[in-house]
């Protein structure tokens, strides 16, 4: 599985692990967070289940988004010979803009949760902030590393966009000047 796809249905399935309980029983959250042990208030039951069902809505937006889950109706429409899935995925231009607000959402949602840590002490707010900043580095990789193909030398198999600066590849330019030095003695 690809870096990126196990990162939209680690986002999935982080938030659907977090709203699961928002969703089925807020009286355990609000017991949770709360100094005294009380029953929620209506207010806060329905502020509860909206959180968590914004929650999986969130993450069936990203897994949708970006492209994970093909939203064509057969499978000619998706597979043309030459032309790579990524060109012809009609979810691709949003890819790159949901896979970044994703990780800014986690990068915040690690924030948060290691700043409320820094005030309570409470362990839920650590896991919360590891869940998070881990998926926010994971995005961050595939931000820099995975949204755009490389451009493969046929010949070499180097990355053509990669340059020398500010070290130069001695052992290559090397190789390279005695295969010219073969070929003139050749012709």
């Amino acid at each position: 599985m690809d870096v990126f796809y196990a990162y939209t249905y680690g986002t999935f399935s982080w938030m659907a692990l977090q709203a699961a309980p928002l969703i089925i029983s807020p009286t355990i959250i609000i017991t949770l967070l709360s100094p005294e042990v009380r029953e929620p208030t209506a207010l806060e039951e329905y502020f509860s289940r909206a959180l968590g069902m914004s929650l999986l809505a969130l993450g069936i937006i990203i897994v949708l988004l970006t492209g994970s889950v093909p939203l064509t109706s057969s499978i000619s429409d998706t597979k043309i010979v030459g032309v790579s899935s990524e060109d012809n995925d009609p979810t691709a231009p949003y890819a790159v803009p949901t896979l970044t607000l994703s990780m800014l959402y986690h990068s915040a949602a690690a924030f948060l949760c290691y700043a409320r840590f820094t005030t309570t002490h409470q362990t839920t707010f650590v896991l919360g902030s590891i869940g998070s900043g881990s998926l926010a580095v994971i995005g961050l990789w595939c931000i820099l590393f995975a949204t755009s193909s490389g451009k493969i030398s046929r010949k070499t198999g180097a990355d053509k966009r990669t340059s020398g600066f500010p070290f130069s590849n001695k052992e290559s330019a090397s190789s390279r000047k005695k295969a010219a030095k073969k070929e003139k003695k050749g012709l």
